[in-house]
Formats: C-alpha cells, sequence, structure tokens
C-alpha cells in the first residue's frame, strides 16, 4: 500500500506544469486542463459514484467525501507549494470552512430540536391518530402528501417523509402497490414543500444563508410548490386502491413538555429570523441562540423528572434505559444528530471548493450561464438535482455566483427543491424511503412516475414565472 502511495505522489509531481501561470500577487491557479485537475475530477467522481451507491455498498456517504475533500485539498497545497504560494490555498479552504460551520451550527440546532420533539413522542402521536382513524387508501394518500407538503418547511424534507412513510407502512402492510404509490406521493410532496422555506431544504438554507433572498420572500414559490405536487399527485389517486384498511388501535399520546418544546423551535425560528432581517446577522446565531432555549428548559424537565410517572416516558418509551433515572439529557438529543449527514456536507462542499479553486466552476458557469443561458441553466439544475442530488449542485451554483436577478435566484432555488422528485435517489428523502420500505419503494417503481413529476416540475417553473415575473 505504501509503495503505491509513493508511486501516485511520484506520478502527480511528474504531470506537467507548463500551462500553469502561476503569478507572485497569489492569485488561483488555472488547473483545469492540466492532469492535476483531471486527476482532482477523476476523484470526485468516484467519491461520489461511492455515495450514490450507498444503498448497495451499505458504506456511509460521508466516508467517501471526507476523504476526497482531504486529498484535493492537499493536492491542491502541494500544487501551490511547487510555486513558492503557502498562503492562497490556507485563505480559500478558510473560507470553505467557515460556510461550513455556519451550516453545521444551524443544521446541528435544528436536528436537535427534531431529536427532542422525536424523543416526547410528537410524531408518533401523529402517527397514532392517522392510523387509528380507519381512512381509505386513497384518503390517507391525500392526508400524507398534504401533511408532508406543509410539514416539511418546518421539520425538513427528510425527518417528514420519515415519519409519514411510517404511516404508509402501518396501514398499507397488506397492500404493497398502495405503499409504493404512497411512498412516491410523499417523496414529491415533501420536496415541494421544502422548496418555499428557508428551513424545509438544504439548498433553500444556503440561499438564505448567503443572503441572496431574503426570509420571506421564499414564500412567493408556494403557489409554483403546490403546482409542482399537485399535478402529480392528481394523476396518481387514480392508481390508489379504493379499499379500506383494517383500523389499527393505537393510543400514543405526546410526553410532558412537547407542547413547549415545539413553541421554543417556533420561537427559535423567528429569534433567527429577526438576528438576520433586523441585525443583519448570520442566521445560525438566532439558531445557537434558541438552541439555549431548549438547554434551559431541558434543565427543568431534568429537575422535575419523576421516576415511573407515564409523562415523563418510562423505558420502553425512551431510547436509553437510563433517560428514566436521569431525566430529559440536552446532549443526548445532540449526541443523536445525523452526524453521517453533517460530515457528508462537509465532505460535499469542500470538495466543490476545491473544484472550484481549480478553476472548474468558472469554466461550468460560461458554459451554463453565459452559452446556454440563466432560465435554461437553472431548469438544468433541476435536472442535475435528480442525478447528482441538490445540495452539492446548489453549493456550485452558490460558488459560482452567476449575475441573476431575484426571479432566477427563485427559479434555481425552486428547480433544485423539486427536481431532485424525478428520480428516486435524487433526494434524502427518496434514498431514505427506499430502505425504509424496501422492497415496496423501488427505484423503478418510482421511474414509472417521472414523466408525470417532470409534467409538475415544468409546470411549477411555468407557474413562477407568471406569479413572479416582476422579480425577473
Amino acid at each position: 500500500m505504501k509503495r503505491c502511495l509513493k508511486l501516485l505522489i511520484v506520478a502527480l509531481a511528474a504531470l506537467p506544469v507548463t500551462s500553469w501561470a502561476a503569478t507572485p500577487g497569489g492569485e488561483l491557479l488555472d488547473l483545469t486542463t492540466t492532469g492535476w485537475g483531471y486527476a482532482a475530477l477523476v476523484l470526485f467522481g468516484l467519491s461520489y459514484l461511492l455515495v450514490m451507491a450507498e444503498e448497495v455498498t451499505h458504506l456511509r456517504k460521508s466516508k467517501p467525501v471526507t476523504l476526497a475533500a482531504g486529498v484535493l485539498w492537499g493536492l491542491l497545497a502541494l500544487v501551490y507549494a511547487q510555486h513558492g504560494d503557502v498562503h492562497t490555498v490556507e485563505t480559500a479552504i478558510r473560507h470553505n470552512i467557515l460556510e461550513y460551520g455556519e451550516l453545521f451550527l444551524f443544521l446541528l440546532v435544528a436536528m436537535t430540536y427534531i431529536n427532542a420533539m422525536e424523543e416526547r413522542q410528537v410524531f408518533d402521536a401523529l402517527k397514532s391518530k392517522l392510523v387509528g382513524h380507519g381512512f381509505s387508501y386513497r384518503k390517507l394518500f391525500w392526508i400524507t402528501g398534504v401533511i408532508a407538503f406543509f410539514l416539511s418547511p418546518i421539520a425538513d424534507n427528510l425527518t417528514t417523509a420519515l415519519l409519514m412513510c411510517a404511516v404508509i407502512m402501518a396501514v398499507g402492510k397488506d397492500s404493497p402497490r398502495f405503499v409504493g404509490i404512497g411512498c412516491v406521493n410523499i417523496v414529491v410532496a415533501a420536496n415541494a414543500g421544502g422548496a418555499f422555506s428557508p428551513f424545509g431544504d438544504i439548498t433553500t438554507l444556503m440561499v438564505w444563508q448567503k443572503g441572496i433572498v431574503d426570509f420571506f420572500t421564499f414564500f412567493t414559490l408556494f403557489v409554483p410548490s403546490v403546482v409542482s405536487y399537485v399535478i402529480p399527485a392528481a394523476v396518481m389517486h387514480f392508481a390508489v386502491p379504493e379499499a379500506h384498511p383494517e383500523a389499527e388501535e393505537e393510543n400514543t399520546g405526546m410526553l410532558r413538555g412537547a407542547w413547549m418544546i415545539m413553541g421554543l423551535f417556533l420561537a427559535t425560528i423567528v429569534t433567527a429570523v429577526c438576528f438576520h432581517t433586523f441585525l443583519h446577522l448570520p442566521p445560525v446565531i438566532g439558531m445557537v441562540t434558541g438552541l439555549a432555549y431548549l438547554q434551559f428548559f431541558a434543565y427543568y424537565l431534568k429537575k422535575t423528572h419523576r421516576v415511573g410517572d407515564p409523562r415523563d416516558g418510562s423505558p420502553e418509551h425512551l431510547p436509553e434505559q437510563l433517560d428514566d433515572v436521569v431525566g430529559f439529557d440536552i446532549f443526548k438529543k445532540v449526541g443523536r444528530a445525523e452526524w453521517d449527514t453533517l460530515l457528508f456536507f462537509y465532505g460535499v462542499i469542500l470538495c466543490v471548493g476545491a473544484l472550484s479553486t481549480m478553476g472548474y466552476l468558472a469554466v461550468t458557469s460560461e458554459l451554463m450561464y453565459t452559452q446556454l443561458g440563466t432560465t435554461w441553466a437553472n431548469v438544468l439544475v433541476g435536472f442535475l438535482s435528480a442525478i447528482v442530488d441538490n445540495i452539492p449542485v446548489m453549493f456550485a451554483v452558490l460558488t459560482m455566483n452567476p449575475e441573476m436577478s431575484q426571479g432566477q435566484w427563485l427559479l434555481v432555488t425552486l428547480t433544485a427543491g423539486i427536481g431532485g422528485s424525478m428520480l428516486s435517489v435524487g433526494s434524502a428523502a427518496g434514498v431514505a424511503l427506499m430502505g425504509q420500505a424496501r422492497g415496496k419503494y423501488t427505484f423503478m417503481g418510482h421511474l414509472k412516475w417521472a414523466p408525470v413529476i417532470a409534467i409538475g416540475y415544468f409546470a411549477g417553473i411555468y407557474a413562477h414565472m407568471v406569479i413572479n415575473a416582476s422579480r425577473f
């Protein structure tokens, strides 16, 4: 292994450098036509293939991209060091780490609140209500879809999709056909709902944190998002069985403090918006301040916890039996955050940042936004999101930072959000549901509805261009 690494380093060091134009002022080198650049593209491509194959290989998606990020920046540092520049790469990577740091803390707070609500059985209580009502398959199809659409702007599309899929699986255990169609509907609804809220998807969050679109302007995408969901749902409705599944007796209630935690989460969102809108501070400052709200309330729950009180939960209700002794522990909620997802974002942001430093995003920006045209480039972003995933695509667009009107920025936000619905692997919600409803919700089962989803995709774009014409 060591011998192979030595040979690789020697081979890379021997690559031609005559095309590089180093400048004493520390300007970026154009590495797009060099062996180093091609090696970087191959490495990133291989790492992302492993990400896309996670369902088959069971290799967590964070591992290949974090490794690729380290190697790419190591290559960049080596190249610039050969030209006597040891500061440019350091400055560039610090900028990328700052970008990631803001996103990381923001998501960590949001995930902690979601975990706290899950532990207080907020989502289990909602599932219990839906399962016990005895709705028909068609009614449940629309109820879960509408809830997914309106819940994802707050709880994010992944959490929402997993919750609604649990409901679908519970009532549709005797109808694999209903489960398959219901999961497609949930993915489309959750992605569409997440597109009109800064909290609904990572892509909208990144656009808001950049200050490109203010908080309330996102809601102008509400009607286009509704259109992109309702059209495919209306067509799929006729394929849903008309039968009534047998209602199940479930009576799960929320634990003590659940309503207060939901209220504190809303207060945290308001704090983040106010900090950004009125104080011109990054939204993450407001989010971390809001985490303190939950920490103080957790202290209260812990001090007033009574062992054996069903309102405080019992060992069978809580993740760990120790919680029944120590009460509500805020740091356990932090520890249960989606660390694989958070590290995946680290790898993606640093990989894309490295490719940008090499000059590839400048070339891509020229090709897409100058030669292809802004509108068609933003429409293409949606299709790329369905294949690659919307997070690296949107981060690349933000890094390129093309000159666009507010209407075009809203358009690319919309397309990146709803475009991932065209394939089951195009969004985190789709990938998660393939695992949760394994064998019933599949890639091919989703692909069958791709033409209808694509019609909704273009209809949503058209609705945005008509309704928000003044913003272009």
